[in-house]
């Protein structure tokens, strides 16, 4: 009784507002009527390897989106939440640069609708990583929070330290696919101390943003080079040709 009636006095000084624009909704970390259908998420036909949305209704078959046709992706499948475009796009900012923090647990949940189709009973998440000094001044990777969100959601194993990045790249805004890559040559490995952790195991590389692919390409490829069995990629917003 005694819990119940502090939540009630809790909500009364502070309610529950929009993560969106602020506006008063009915529970917390959620979105307000209007945001909500703002908020680009992607259903329906998707490109099986990135996510994407693709037109057309759904089949048995796996589709794919162009980029994904003409470049060869060293996962196996993927899944996004959003589109980067409109409020995708400023939440994902939000998130990453305005110490949005609170995003990452509606994102995560999101994202761990979007994928369902990839999980297996023992699949082990794990983020992107940050070099050392990015992290520093960052305070906080996104990636491992979305993908620790995500393992709370579906009940899977995370492993936020699965990856490291040893060297430190530049930023990759800009640069042409070919360039990104070039640029992440070797920068993310498996981290020896859970090499032992991946081994015979699927893998779902979780991240905030697909672009190109590159940084993920990397991380998928270190995964493998350790024994993964599979290698599945979830971001929480896909870039696509009109963003």
């Amino acid at each position: 009784m005694r819990a119940s009636a502090f939540q009630t006095a809790v909500r009364l000084v502070y309610p529950p507002r929009c993560i969106s624009c602020g506006d008063l909704v009915e529970s917390d970390f959620g979105l307000c009527g209007p945001c909500w259908r703002d908020t680009p998420f992607i259903a329906g036909l998707v490109c099986d390897a990135c996510g994407t949305p693709l037109p057309g209704q759904g089949s048995s078959v796996a589709e794919y989106c162009d980029d994904c046709l003409t470049i060869a992706r060293p996962w196996s499948r993927g899944r996004a939440a959003l589109r980067y475009h409109d409020n995708g796009r400023r939440l994902v900012l939000a998130l990453k640069h305005g110490d949005r923090q609170d995003l990452a647990r509606p994102a995560s949940a999101w994202m761990a609708r979007a994928a369902r189709p990839l999980l297996q009973p023992d699949t082990l998440i794990a983020p992107v990583p940050l070099h050392w000094l990015r992290l520093l001044s960052r305070r906080f990777n996104q990636a491992a929070l979305l993908a620790h969100g995500v393992g709370r959601e579906t009940g899977l194993d995370c492993c936020p330290d699965l990856l490291i990045r040893p060297r430190r790249t530049p930023s990759l805004k800009g640069l042409t696919r070919d360039a990104r890559h070039a640029a992440l040559a070797e920068a993310i490995r498996v981290n020896p101390r859970r090499a032992g952790h991946i081994k015979g195991r699927p893998v779902l590389i979780v991240d905030d943003v697909m672009t190109t692919g590159a940084t993920l390409s990397v991380a998928a490829e270190a995964c493998h080079a350790a024994g993964a069995s599979e290698v599945c990629i979830l971001t929480l917003a896909r870039v696509g040709k009109e963003a």
